[in-house]
């Protein structure tokens, strides 16, 4: 197979930007499609819903309905085997207690005063309603289950749902049931797709609308979630993933190629990228990353082989030094970064985008992915450089209180006074002097 390596100094321009882009193309292609659904979801409703699920899912809601029942909940965790169950409560505890240790952080309440008799703060409380992504189609996804409704619950949001694909049997994977309950959410609409985003952002007869949507997606749930955006809180951009390796000689070609593997598996539109200063080790990459690929099942081996060709977003590049390396990897932002080089600890310090920073031989991205405590659903296609990684604070919001005294209002006035009048403002003005 063919594996694309790029000498980062001599590759063109347009590659370049091709790789940095990822599939921001493909998002926008879906753009027009997904509009049309989330218009005929607001205006037909359930309808709708039932006859997208039928279309792209091949399910018959109207025999199955749209809510998962109780009967589903009690029926999926006794068809689960014993070992999956507890290695989801295991990866799920990590989870919890990662997310517990950020609401302790939390202050609900603070004040500073300002200035003698003038206080100022904030005053944090959970957002009302929340809709939680849960992606599926070609696979199921507990981890992102749980990933989403752990930080939910825990930030005390009091309407909790859940938008998953349904099966063609009518019902929703085994595993996001049980992971959902695991995690005290018993709410689960079976939709997926931009239909699922319309359904949250407008509310249907059978679903409810929130007020915040969280969760990854593919370029149509991505596409589906920019339309919305002017009427829901559609959090971070999350759709396809993206991925990014640090590494030199001191880490192991034959482990690098397949932490390589371990992202790009996701999908065609997946990207991953490894970075290194060393020619050497990046030709020893190249060597064993067909074999790796060659060792998994299909459909595995055809979506890695096309992420690393030359018409795919991943590939090995090969720099001149480390910085270069880590100027490369600032400007890229991925999803996930993992450093793997000499005093990692110290390069790990030097990323400033990033959705999450994996550091060292023994933290591939599986463990971030699925139970090493730190949230899977994170930021993609670049936007690490201004979003952050779901935490507790995607369930919360901050209000700004104040408060004066006399005393504090008595040294204010004036200065506010003469503001609003300099700004035209003459009725806030007038408000100040009337109390003196």
């Amino acid at each position: 197979m063919i594996v694309a390596v790029y000498d980062w100094q001599s590759t063109p321009q347009r590659t370049k930007s091709r790789l940095m882009a990822r599939s921001g193309a493909e998002v926008h292609a879906a753009g027009e499609v997904a509009a049309a659904i989330v218009e005929d979801v607001r205006m037909r409703g359930d309808a709708a819903l039932r006859a997208y699920a039928q279309k792209f899912d091949k399910a018959d809601l109207d025999k199955h309905g749209l809510v998962a029942s109780q009967e589903e909940f009690f029926a999926a965790e006794a068809a689960l085997e014993d070992d999956l169950k507890d290695a989801i409560h295991t990866c799920a505890e990590n989870v919890r207690r990662f997310h517990a240790a950020q609401m302790e952080r939390v202050e609900r309440r603070w004040m500073v005063e300002v200035s003698p008799g003038v206080f100022a703060g904030e005053q944090v409380t959970p957002i009302q309603r929340v809709g939680l992504y849960v992606p599926g189609g070609r696979a199921a996804y507990p981890s992102a289950t749980y990933m989403l409704a752990v930080p939910a619950v825990l930030s005390g949001a009091q309407h909790i749902a859940i938008a998953t694909p349904p099966t063609p049997e009518g019902g929703v994977c085994p595993a996001v049931l049980f992971a959902a309950r695991l995690a005290g959410v018993d709410r689960v609409y079976k939709m997926g797709g931009a239909q699922a985003i319309a359904a949250l952002a407008y509310g249907t007869e059978t679903v409810d609308k929130v007020y915040k949507i969280v969760g990854p997606g593919n370029p149509w749930v991505t596409a589906a979630r920019r339309v919305v955006a002017g009427v829901v809180d559609v959090g971070m951009p999350a759709g396809p993933t993206d991925s990014l390796i640090l590494a030199d000689s001191s880490a192991d070609p034959r482990v690098t190629a397949l932490d390589m593997c371990n992202e790009a598996e996701h999908g065609k539109d997946s990207a991953t990228l490894l970075i290194t200063h060393e020619a050497d080790f990046a030709a020893a990459v190249r060597a064993v990353l067909p074999e790796a690929i060659a060792a998994l099942p299909e459909p595995q081996r055809g979506t890695l082989s096309h992420v690393f060709s030359p018409e795919g977003y991943g590939g090995i590049v090969v720099t001149r030094a480390l910085d270069e390396s880590l100027e490369i990897a600032n400007a890229y932002a991925a999803e996930h970064i993992l450093v793997n080089t000499q005093d990692a600890e110290a390069v790990a310090q030097r990323i400033e985008n990033a959705g999450e920073i994996l550091i060292g031989p023994h933290t591939p991205f599986s463990l971030g992915n699925f139970g090493v405590g730190v949230n899977q659903v994170l930021p993609t296609g670049g936007w690490a450089r201004s979003y952050s990684a779901t935490t507790v604070w995607d369930f919360l919001k901050r209000a700004s209180i104040a408060r004066a005294t006399a005393q504090g209002f008595a040294a204010l006035a004036g200065p506010v006074a003469r503001i609003a009048a300099y700004e035209g403002f003459p009725a806030h003005a007038a408000a100040v002097r009337g109390r003196l």
